[in-house]
């Protein structure tokens, strides 16, 4: 094949980027839009591109998701559970990729096709080089989008830390570890094994 323009093997073709929105001139729009095949996070005209899951990671989130449709499916008939990728607008211009999140029934309206508003409980998986998103910024901004739960899953720690909402601010309901069963306090009878967790990560 001849190439008319100069080509250098290995380099990024840069100009595919002049396609996109320069940071902080993203629209919400531009960034539901955006098919990047990757996790995307967005917030105030930025985009923010997540790390690749690892295995171990989605192990846990595929974890949480049977355990809590088995669960949902008893104890809240037509509650929805979804797993990212799956947008979360939490207000106006900011939008998370919770790994695991759940609608309960009367709040169904609150889901559409292209993205979720206000979920009632998320489920973050700690990742290594990320983990002060999860265990600090996600915590200030999920309380002031008023999700009324939020469990850390933390494998690197070996623990699982369940949140609930008091007024603007999470407060701690439950620091658990190895051997202990974690619970809800939102989902009233709903538990995980905490050494079930690392089972099924394989780790």
């Amino acid at each position: 094949m001849n190439h008319d323009h100069a080509f250098t093997l290995g380099e990024p073709a840069w100009e595919v980027a002049l396609c996109f929105p320069v940071q902080g001139a993203w629209s919400e729009e531009e960034y539901l839009a955006l098919d990047a095949k990757r996790l995307v996070e967005f917030d105030n005209g930025y985009i923010e591109v997540l790390p690749t899951p690892s295995r171990s990671h989605q192990l846990i989130a595929l974890l949480f998701v049977r355990l809590l449709e088995a669960f949902l499916q008893r104890a809240f008939p037509g509650a929805l559970v979804m797993i990212a990728p799956h947008p979360v607008k939490l207000w106006a211009g900011k939008f998370h990729e919770p790994d695991v999140f759940v609608l309960l029934p009367e709040h169904i309206h609150r889901s559409g096709e292209a993205y979720c508003e206000q979920p009632d409980l998320v489920v973050e998986i700690v990742s290594p080089d990320h983990r002060a998103h999860d265990w600090e910024v996600k915590r200030r901004e999920y309380a002031q989008a008023g999700i009324q739960e939020y469990w850390i899953v933390d494998p690197q720690a070996k623990t699982v830390t369940v949140l609930t909402l008091a007024g603007a601010s999470y407060r701690v309901h439950g620091e658990y570890s190895n051997g202990m069963t974690a619970e809800s306090a939102l989902l009233t009878g709903f538990q995980v094994n905490v050494d079930d967790i690392w089972r099924a990560a394989r780790i």
